[in-house]
């Protein structure tokens, strides 16, 4: 490689909960540069989980946080050409890559449903997959499944 790996941005706590994950959310979550409006999709979101879920004696934001666990990949697959034939290689993912992929699957999944605001179908996803459901959550089971039934080809990952 010439070029050298370019330096990991430090991201800032958000305002109201202090957590990096948050603004990693959010900076997913936001289109055309419109930041403020992505906050405040996120913490009506968040605020509805937390009427949604009153009889849980949870934080909505741990709620929030077991949705992306629960949705969080372990492998996926990738398309490798070996001898005029494409195989589909399990590969293991890296820490940063399996939040990444959480949580553009939550909001991916999100924005498909149906529903009025964003807020409301961010918040429906979100107490989908904390209870092991949604679209999210399936699209993670099929990612499992697929790397379970290539396995035989991971010996061709390098």
């Amino acid at each position: 490689m010439r070029k050298s790996k370019p330096r990991k941005r430090i991201l800032l706590p958000d305002p109201k909960f202090h957590d990096v994950n948050v603004t990693r959310f959010v900076n997913n979550l936001m289109l055309q540069g419109k930041k403020s409006i992505a906050y405040s999709i996120f913490y009506d979101a968040i605020d509805m989980v937390g009427e949604k879920m009153k009889d849980s004696d949870k934080a909505p934001l741990d709620i929030w946080r077991k949705a992306l666990e629960n949705v969080t990949p372990q492998v996926e697959v990738k398309s490798r050409r070996i001898g005029g034939a494409n195989f589909q290689v399990p590969t293991e993912l890296r820490p940063e890559r399996t939040i990444s992929v959480s949580m553009k699957n939550l909001i991916l999944y999100a924005r498909k449903r149906s529903g009025h605001s964003m807020a409301e179908k961010l918040c429906a996803e979100i107490v989908a997959a904390y209870n092991n459901e949604g679209g999210a959550f399936k699209r993670k089971e099929d990612m499992h499944k697929m790397a379970e039934a290539n396995k035989a080809f991971a010996h061709f990952r390098f």
